[in-house]
C-alpha cells in the first residue's frame, strides 16, 4: 500500500483542511462539499484525512464493517455471534463518476433469494465506506439517481436494496467529501443542501506558497516514506488533537443565546428549511471542541456560518460566491447584545446568582459572584 501525503504538509488551504478536519470529529456535521479547480490538493487532503482517524474495530470476518460494541441486528452478514473485535485503518473509498447504481449500493442475486431463500448479497461501496470517508471526484458530473442514492444513505446512515420484491438494508454511516468544478455544471439546490458544509478552493498566487508546494511535493515523489517520517511528529500531534475533541464534544454546551445567533443569521441569509440551522449549531460545536473549548461562542457561529451557508443562500446567477461578511457580523452583534439586554435589565442580584431565568442560557458573559449592568457581547469570550 503506497504512503499517503501527510495532511500536515500541505500548504495553504486552510478551509479545505478546517472542513475535513470538523467532520471527522463530528461526522454528524454532514460532510463537505469542496469547490474549486483542480490542482488544489483535494484528493490529496481526503486521502491523507483517512490517517488521521481513528482506527475502527470490527467484527471478524464481516464484509459491513459492524462494530463490535453494537453490531447492526440488519447486517446481511449477521447476527453476530460475541467475539473480540479487530482493528482496522479507517478506509478512503472512491466513487467513480462512471460507477453503476448495483455497484454503489450493492448487488442482490435474485435466483438465489427465490429459489434457495437466501439473501444473497454483494456489497457495494456504500459498505466499504461504513464508518469511514467516501470521497466522489466531480459530483456534479454523477448521474442525478446516484446522487440521490448517495445522499439519501449519508442522511439515514443506511442504504437500501430492494429487487422483485426482496429487500436488504444495511448501516452505512461515512464522512461524505464530494468535489466539482463549477465551469462543469452546478448541482441542484436539493442536492447542493443535503452536503454539510461548502469549501471554495483555489491555487495560491503567493509565489512563496507556490514554491513550497513544489518543494514538498518533489521531495514526496522522490522518497514518500522518509518524507512521511519527517512528517510523523506533526501527524501524531494532529491525530491526538482530532481524539481529545471527539472525547470534549459531548461536553459542549451550545446555549440559548448563540442558537439565537444562529437562527438569525439563517434568517438574515433567507435560507429555505431548517437544514442550515442544525448544521450549524453542529459545525459551531464542533469548533469549539476543536478549540478545546466546552462553550460554544459567537466567534464559533460566525465561523460555522462562513461553511454551512455559501451554498444555501438565495442568490442570482451572477452574485459571487460566499457571505457578505458586514452582514454576518451586523445580524451577529444585533443577536448577541440584544439577547444579554433581555436578561440584565435588574441591577438586583438574584438568590441563586447568574444563569436564572430570561438571559442567554448559556452566553459566557454570567460569570460566577458577579453582576455587571452593561452587557458584554459574545465575541469577547472567544478564542481562536
Amino acid at each position: 500500500m503506497s504512503t499517503p501525503y501527510p495532511f500536515t504538509a500541505i500548504v495553504g488551504q486552510d478551509d479545505l483542511r478546517l472542513g475535513l478536519l470538523l467532520n471527522a470529529v463530528s461526522p454528524a456535521v454532514g460532510g463537505v462539499l469542496v469547490r474549486g479547480e483542480k490542482g488544489t490538493a483535494k484528493s490529496t487532503a481526503v486521502r491523507a484525512l483517512a490517517a488521521l482517524m481513528p482506527e475502527v474495530p470490527v467484527v471478524p470476518g464481516c464484509r459491513f464493517s459492524c462494530d463490535p460494541a453494537s453490531p447492526d441486528p440488519a447486517c446481511p452478514d449477521g447476527p453476530h455471534a460475541e467475539a473480540a473485535g479487530v482493528s482496522r485503518p479507517a478506509r478512503t473509498v472512491e466513487l467513480p463518476v462512471g460507477a453503476s447504481e448495483d455497484r454503489l449500493v450493492g448487488a442482490l442475486d435474485i435466483e438465489r433469494a427465490l429459489a434457495e431463500g437466501v439473501k444473497a448479497f454483494e456489497p457495494g461501496l456504500l459498505a466499504d465506506a461504513h464508518r469511514g470517508i467516501l470521497y466522489v471526484d466531480e459530483v456534479n458530473l454523477l448521474h442525478d439517481h446516484l446522487v440521490d442514492l448517495l445522499l439519501d444513505a449519508a442522511a439515514m446512515g443506511a442504504s437500501y436494496v430492494e429487487r422483485e420484491g426482496v429487500s436488504v438494508r444495511h448501516a452505512a454511516r461515512f464522512l461524505l467529501v464530494g468535489t466539482m468544478n463549477p465551469e462543469e455544471g452546478e448541482l441542484r439546490p436539493q442536492l447542493l443542501d443535503r452536503f454539510g458544509l461548502t469549501v471554495e478552493v483555489s491555487a495560491s498566487r503567493d509565489t512563496d506558497e507556490r514554491v513550497e508546494v513544489v518543494r514538498r511535493r518533489l521531495a514526496y515523489d522522490d522518497d514518500p516514506e522518509g518524507f512521511a517520517a519527517r512528517w510523523a511528529e506533526e501527524e501524531g500531534a494532529l491525530r491526538e488533537r482530532i481524539a481529545a475533541a471527539r472525547a470534549l464534544l459531548p461536553r459542549v454546551v451550545l446555549g440559548d443565546g448563540v442558537l439565537r445567533q444562529i437562527a438569525a443569521t439563517c434568517a438574515a441569509f433567507e435560507v429555505d428549511g431548517m437544514r442550515a440551522d442544525i448544521v450549524m449549531a453542529r459545525t459551531a460545536t464542533a469548533l469549539a471542541a476543536w478549540a478545546g473549548r466546552e462553550e460554544v461562542t459567537a466567534d464559533d457561529v460566525r465561523q460555522a456560518a462562513l461553511l454551512a451557508l455559501p451554498h444555501r443562500r438565495r442568490r442570482n446567477p451572477f452574485d459571487a460566491p460566499g457571505l457578505d461578511q458586514d452582514k454576518l457580523d451586523q445580524t451577529l452583534d444585533e443577536a448577541g447584545p440584544q439577547e444579554d439586554n433581555d436578561g440584565d435589565d435588574d441591577p438586583d442580584p438574584g438568590p441563586d446568582g447568574g444563569g436564572d431565568g430570561g438571559g442567554g442560557g448559556g452566553v459566557p458573559p454570567q460569570a460566577d459572584g458577579e453582576d455587571r449592568t452593561p452587557p458584554q457581547p459574545p465575541q469577547g469570550s472567544g478564542g481562536d
